[in-house]
C-alpha cells in the first residue's frame, strides 16, 4: 500500500514501492492549470509549464536536458484544466538527482527574457498546429460551446492573443499565487524507498507555507448548443456530448462503463456501427473527463462531408438507444473485462501508477488499490447504467458542435432539429 506523509509547510508526499522494477517514476504535481486563469491571461498556466524547462540558476536548459539523457531516463510536463505536472523516470539510482532537478526548475528558474520571448514563439507555433489539427480542434470548440461562461471553456494553450500579451511579471504572479507549498504533491512509484526519499524531498521542497489563490466552485449554467465552424480540411469533425459527473462522483464506475459500452474499443457501438457495419468512418469514439465540480461525456467521429449528416444521424440513434435502457448485460460485462484489464496492465507502468497516486491525493480521495477498484467495478449493476444514461443523455441535453468543410444538411439547423423535436 501506498505511503504518505506531509511536510511542515504543507506539501504532501506519497510513494507507492513497486516490486521487480528498477525504475522509479516521480512526478510534481501542482494544482493549479487552465480554469485558475484570468480570461485575458488563458495560457498562461502552460507557458509557465514551458518556462520551468528553460533554465534554473544553477542549470541552463540544455543542462537540464545532458543531465537527465545521460541517466537514460525522461523528463516531461503537462498542462491540464485543473492541474500541472513535471515529471521523470529513472533508474531507483538515479531518483536523488531528478528530484534534485525537478525541485531547481520549480524554486529556480530565472525566467530570462530572450528565453521567454523565444518560448513565446515556441507556443504560438503549438497553438497554430492544434489549429491544422481538426481532429484536435474540435475538442476545444466543443468545450467552448458546452460550459460557455464557465472557466473550464478556456483551452489549455490559450489564444495567439492572450499568449502574445503574456509577460514575464504575469507568469511570476501566476506561479507566487498558486505553486504554493499546499498545493503540491509529490508523488513517487518503484524501486522507491518512502523513508530515504521523504529525506530527500524534506531537504529540496522545504519552501516556507505562504497562502493559496482559492479555487472556488464554478456553476456551470448549461444550455445545449449547435454549433458548426468551417474550416479548409477534408472531412466533418463531429462532438456531440452532454455535461457529467465530477471526477470523484460516487457513480464514476458507472459512467467508465457507459463510455466503454458506447464508443470505449473495436468492440463498442460507435465503432461497429460507424465503421465495421456501414464503412462511414475511420475514426471514433466516445471520452469521459471529469473535474472538480462537473464533467464530461462525449462522442468524435471524422468523415467525408457528403457523410456527414447520416453519421450525425446515427451518432444521436445510439444516443437516443442508449438514453432509452436498450444496454444489454452481455454488453456490461464486456465492459467491465475491459475496464479490469486495462487497470491491470496499466500497471504495469510505473508513471502511470505515480500518476494514480498523485490524482488521489491532489482529489483529497482516498487511494483505492487495485483490488477495490476492481470490486466496485464489479459491483456497478445494469440498472445503475441505465439509470445514468437516462439521466445524462436525453436528447434535448445534447451539445453538437461540426468543425470541418460543413455540408449544406448541416449548415442551417438549429438546435431544435439537432435534437430531433
Amino acid at each position: 500500500m501506498p505511503k504518505q506523509a506531509v511536510l511542515p509547510n504543507g506539501t504532501r508526499v506519497i510513494t507507492e514501492r513497486v516490486p521487480g522494477v528498477r525504475s522509479v517514476a516521480v512526478g510534481v504535481w501542482v494544482d493549479a492549470g487552465s480554469r485558475d486563469e484570468l480570461p485575458e491571461q488563458n495560457g498562461i498556466a502552460h507557458f509557465v509549464e514551458h518556462m520551468l524547462f528553460k533554465g534554473t540558476r544553477r542549470r541552463s536548459a540544455r543542462d537540464i536536458a545532458e543531465a537527465i539523457d545521460a541517466t537514460g531516463g525522461q523528463l516531461n510536463a503537462f498542462t491540464t484544466k485543473e492541474t500541472t505536472c513535471y515529471y521523470a523516470r529513472v533508474l531507483d539510482e538515479h531518483l536523488p538527482l531528478a528530484l534534485d532537478i525537478l525541485a531547481d526548475m520549480l524554486f529556480e528558474s530565472v525566467f530570462r527574457p530572450e528565453d521567454l520571448a523565444r518560448e513565446r514563439e515556441v507556443i504560438l507555433e503549438e497553438i497554430r498546429l492544434a489549429e491544422d489539427t481538426p481532429e484536435d480542434l474540435v475538442h476545444d470548440v466543443f468545450e467552448k460551446a458546452l460550459f460557455g461562461a464557465h472557466p473550464l471553456a478556456r483551452p489549455v494553450l490559450g489564444s495567439e492573443r492572450t499568449v502574445a500579451a503574456c509577460t514575464r511579471q504575469d507568469l511570476l504572479r501566476f506561479m507566487q499565487a498558486h505553486y504554493t507549498p499546499d498545493g503540491l504533491v509529490i508523488a513517487a512509484a518503484g524501486n522507491v524507498d518512502h523513508a530515504i526519499f521523504l529525506e530527500h524531498v524534506a531537504r529540496l521542497f522545504d519552501s516556507p507555507a505562504r497562502p493559496r489563490s482559492g479555487r472556488g466552485p464554478a456553476a456551470l449554467s448549461y444550455r445545449p448548443a449547435y454549433v458548426m465552424v468551417e474550416k479548409d480540411c477534408e472531412q466533418v469533425h463531429l462532438c456531440v456530448g452532454v455535461p457529467a459527473l465530477p471526477r470523484t462522483h460516487p457513480q464514476r464506475f458507472a459512467l467508465h462503463l457507459l463510455d466503454t459500452i458506447l464508443g470505449g474499443g473495436m468492440s463498442s457501438r460507435l465503432f461497429q456501427e460507424l465503421r465495421e457495419n456501414r464503412g462511414l468512418v475511420y475514426s471514433t469514439y466516445s471520452y469521459h473527463s471529469g473535474y472538480r465540480d462537473t464533467g464530461v461525456l462525449a462522442v468524435y467521429a471524422g468523415t467525408s462531408p457528403d457523410k456527414a449528416a447520416e453519421v450525425l444521424d446515427l451518432i444521436r440513434a445510439e444516443l437516443a438507444a442508449v438514453h432509452r435502457g436498450d444496454i444489454s448485460a452481455a454488453e456490461l460485462d464486456r465492459a467491465k473485462e475491459q475496464a479490469k484489464g486495462a487497470l491491470m496492465l496499466s500497471l504495469e507502468n510505473t508513471t502511470a501508477r505515480m500518476s494514480r497516486l498523485g490524482r488521489a491525493v491532489l482529489d483529497n480521495e482516498a487511494y483505492l488499490s487495485p483490488r477495490e477498484l476492481m470490486r466496485r467495478i464489479d459491483a456497478v449493476t445494469l440498472e445503475e447504467v441505465r439509470r445514468l444514461a437516462d439521466e445524462l443523455l436525453p436528447p434535448e441535453r445534447l451539445t453538437i458542435v461540426g468543425l470541418g468543410a460543413i455540408p449544406d444538411a448541416l449548415q442551417g439547423a438549429s438546435l431544435a432539429e439537432a435534437v430531433g423535436e
